[in-house]
C-alpha cells in the first residue's frame, strides 16, 4: 500500500524578490518529494506566497494599483523561479485565492461559536513592517524586537483567540512527540519560549485602518491577521482539491518564522479539532560573510543569475550538499565552482564519460550481456547497490539529506576505484569477457546512482538514463531494479559538467563599508565612559541573548543588560573590569531598566569585551 507524504514550503511573501533562502527551502522540499515519490509514496508537495496585510496595501498605493492587482503581479517572480528550478509542487496556494478565503472564514466562525475568539479592547506598541503587536517588556531599547524598527502606541478594539489557554497542553506535546519540532535545537528554543506566560492572539485589524485582508465573518468592520490567515494555507489548499492528505507529514520553514510555526499554528488546530502535522523542521540560514542576507547590506544572492551560469541541476545539487538541513551554512560562488568541478565534474561526470569510452573501445559500444559469475565486480554487485539505496531511504526518512548524498558520492568514488583497480584497458587484451562482465556492471552501478540522484539533478541524470536506454517515467520507483538492455548502442561522448572556471569578477560582493559620520571633539566629550566592575551576573528571563549584570561604578552601583549572553557565560564575568558608557539615557529591556551600555568589539559576529589593562579602581573615567 502506498503511504502518503504532504510536504509544504512556508508560503512566501508576496513583496519579496526569491532570494537564495526562498530558493534553497524550495530545492530541498522539491528534492525530497521527488525522494518519496521514488521510494513509491503518494506525494503532495504544497508552496505558495501569502498576500494579505498592510504591507501588500501600501505597496500597492505605491504604484497605483489595487491590492490584488499588485499581487498578481508580484506573484509572477516566484512562478517564474520555481518553474526555472524544476520545482515539481502538486499546488500553489495563494491566499487571496477564494478557495482558501472561504474556509479561513469557516474556521473563523467556528471558533467563534465555540467561544476560542473573545472581543476586547487591546493597547500595546505596534510595529508597522511586521504587523505585530508588541508589550514594553518585548521591546528592544524601545524598538520592535524581531527587525529593530520603531513602533507606535496603538489603542483599539479587537478580537482575541486564547492561545494562552493551550500553553501546557502545547508543552505536554512537544515532550511526548520527540519530532514534532525539528531539529532538537529548534525543539528547545520553543519549549524556553513557552516557559514564560503565553498569552493570547490577537487576530483582527480594524478595516478603518486596514482594509485589505480576510473579513471577520463575524464583524464586517474587522479583517483577520495576516499570520491566522496565512498559517491555515496548510490546511485549506490540499481540501480544495479534494484531497485527505491531512495532516502534513513536514513543514519546511525558516528557523526566523518559528514561533508563529510552532506555538501559534498548533494551537490554531487544537482548537479547531484538527490532526497536527508529523514535523515542523526549522532549516538554518545561508550566510554571505559570516551575516544573514540582507536587502540593507546588499549580499542578497540572486538564484537565477546562478542558475545561468552553471546550470539548474549544479544550483540545485549545491544547495543539497553544501548545508547539512538545519544548520547555518555560508554561501560563496568560489564554493559552488569547487563542488561542481570536484563532485560533480571530476568524480561523477569524468566516470561516465570513461565508462562510455571503455564500453565503445572494447564492447563495440553497446551495453555487454549480464553475466552471472561476479567474481570480478567487488562492490559494484547487485547486492552493494540494494544496500546503498536502503541507506539513502533510511537517511531521507530520517531528514538527513547531505547524509544521504554523502552515501551517493561516496559509492560514486568507490566506482571510480574499482575501475582504477580494474584497469579494463589492461584487462580487455588479455581477458575481454572478463572486461565485458565488469564494464557491465560498472555502468549498472552507475544508473543506479543516476536514479537516486534523479530527485537532485533530474534534467542530468534523466539524460544519463535516456542515453543507457531507460526512459526514467515522471514518477519512478526506487525499488525498481534499473537493469540495462543488453545490445543497447550507447552515445560516444557525454559532457555532463563541463569544468568551470570561477570569474572574480562576478563573485558575491561583499557589503560596502560603512561611511563613518564624523564627530568633533566637543560631541565625543559628551559621552561618559567609566571603569565598572562586574558584581554579579545571570541571564535575563525568557531571553537566550540577553545577561543582566549589576556593576560597581565607585560611587553607586547600577543595573544593566547586555546582549551576549551568546559569548560568556554569567559566573566567567564576575570580578572583571569593563568600560561603560554611563549617561546613556535608561532603556527597558525585557522588563528590566537597563542604565548604561558595555563596550565591546565585533567581528563576523564575535563580541569580546573591552577590559582595561591592568588593575584600575571602579569609577576612573576614560579621558
Amino acid at each position: 500500500m502506498r503511504r502518503q507524504f504532504y510536504v509544504t514550503t512556508p508560503i512566501y511573501y508576496v513583496n519579496d524578490e526569491p532570494h537564495l533562502g526562498h530558493a534553497y527551502c524550495t530545492v530541498i522540499a522539491d528534492i525530497l518529494a521527488r525522494f518519496h515519490r521514488l521510494f513509491g509514496d503518494k506525494v503532495f508537495f504544497l508552496t505558495g506566497t501569502d498576500e494579505h496585510g498592510q504591507k501588500v496595501a501600501e505597496a500597492s498605493q505605491e504604484t497605483d494599483r489595487t491590492p490584488k492587482e499588485h499581487c498578481d503581479l508580484m506573484v509572477q517572480r516566484f512562478k517564474a523561479v520555481w518553474k526555472k528550478l524544476n520545482i515539481s509542487n502538486d499546488d500553489f496556494i495563494r491566499t487571496t485565492e477564494l478557495r482558501h478565503t472561504t474556509k479561513v472564514q469557516e474556521i473563523l466562525m467556528q471558533l467563534w461559536s465555540a467561544g476560542e475568539i473573545y472581543e476586547a479592547e487591546y493597547e500595546g506598541w505596534y510595529c508597522v513592517p511586521e504587523e505585530r503587536f508588541w508589550t514594553e517588556k518585548d521591546l528592544s531599547e524601545g524598538k520592535c524586537p524581531s527587525c529593530g524598527r520603531e513602533v507606535r502606541r496603538l489603542t483599539e478594539k479587537n478580537y482575541f483567540f486564547r492561545m494562552s489557554k493551550y500553553q501546557d497542553w502545547l508543552i505536554d506535546y512537544i515532550k511526548t512527540h520527540p519530532r514534532f519540532i525539528l531539529p532538537e535545537s529548534r525543539r528547545n528554543e520553543i519549549l524556553g519560549f513557552l516557559s514564560g506566560t503565553l498569552g493570547d492572539l490577537c487576530i483582527s485589524r480594524p478595516r478603518e485602518r486596514l482594509s485589505w485582508g480576510v473579513p471577520l465573518p463575524f464583524d464586517e468592520n474587522f479583517v483577520t491577521y495576516v499570520w491566522f490567515d496565512a498559517l491555515l494555507n496548510y490546511y485549506t489548499a490540499p481540501l480544495s482539491r479534494g484531497n485527505n492528505c491531512w495532516p502534513a507529514n513536514l513543514h519546511l520553514i525558516g528557523k526566523d518564522i518559528l514561533t508563529t510555526h510552532c506555538v501559534y499554528w498548533p494551537t490554531m488546530l487544537k482548537a479547531a479539532g484538527l490532526d497536527l502535522p508529523e514535523t515542523i523542521y526549522g532549516h538554518g540560514w545561508w550566510l554571505v560573510e559570516e551575516a544573514k542576507m540582507s536587502k540593507s547590506l546588499g549580499n542578497v544572492v540572486k538564484p537565477l543569475s546562478l542558475v545561468d551560469k552553471y546550470g539548474v541541476d549544479a544550483f540545485r545539487f549545491f544547495l543539497a550538499r553544501e548545508m547539512s538541513l538545519g544548520m547555518d551554512a555560508s554561501f560563496s560562488e568560489a564554493a559552488l565552482v569547487n563542488r561542481y568541478n570536484s563532485e560533480l565534474a571530476n568524480d561523477l561526470g569524468n566516470l561516465y564519460s570513461r565508462l562510455l569510452k571503455l564500453i565503445h573501445t572494447y564492447c563495440d559500444a553497446k551495453i555487454p550481456p549480464k553475466k552471472t559469475d561476479n567474481s570480478r565486480i567487488g562492490d559494484l554487485s547487485d547486492e552493494a547497490v540494494s544496500a546503498l539505496k536502503e541507506k539513502v531511504r533510511t537517511r531521507i526518512e530520517e531528514l538527513q539529506l547531505n547524509a544521504a548524498l554523502d552515501e551517493i558520492m561516496a559509492f560514486v568514488r568507490g566506482i571510480n576505484r574499482a575501475v582504477e583497480m580494474a584497469a579494463p584497458w589492461k584487462m580487455g587484451k588479455v581477458d575481454p569477457e572478463g572486461t565485458k562482465v565488469f564494464l557491465r556492471q560498472a555502468i549498472e552501478a552507475l544508473a543506479n546512482v543516476a536514479g537516486l540522484l534523479y530527485p537532485v539533478m533530474p534534467a542530468k541524470m534523466s539524460r544519463i538514463l535516456k542515453d543507457l536506454g531507460i526512459e526514467f517515467a515522471q514518477n519512478p520507483c526506487l525499488e525498481d531494479k534499473l537493469n540495462l538492455a543488453a545490445g543497447h548502442h550507447l552515445p560516444q561522448k557525454a559532457a555532463l559538467f563541463p569544468r568551470v572556471k570561477l570569474d572574480i569578477s562576478s563573485e558575491t560582493p561583499t557589503p560596502e563599508p560603512k561611511k563613518e559620520t564624523m564627530i568633533d571633539i566637543a560631541e565625543f566629550k559628551r559621552i561618559n565612559l567609566k571603569i565598572a566592575h562586574i558584581l554579579e551576573a545571570a541571564r535575563a528571563p525568557k531571553s537566550d541573548k540577553l545577561l543582566v549584570l549589576k556593576v560597581d561604578l565607585g560611587d553607586e552601583t547600577r543595573t544593566l543588560v547586555a546582549g551576549i549572553a551568546d559569548q560568556y557565560e554569567p559566573e566567567s564575568l564576575v570580578g572583571k573590569s569593563v568600560v561603560v558608557v554611563t549617561n546613556l539615557k535608561p532603556a527597558k529591556i525585557r522588563g528590566i531598566e537597563s542604565r548604561g551600555m558595555l563596550l565591546a568589539a565585533e567581528k563576523d559576529g564575535k563580541l569580546a569585551l573591552i577590559i582595561p589593562d591592568g588593575e584600575i579602581a571602579p569609577g576612573a573615567e576614560i579621558l
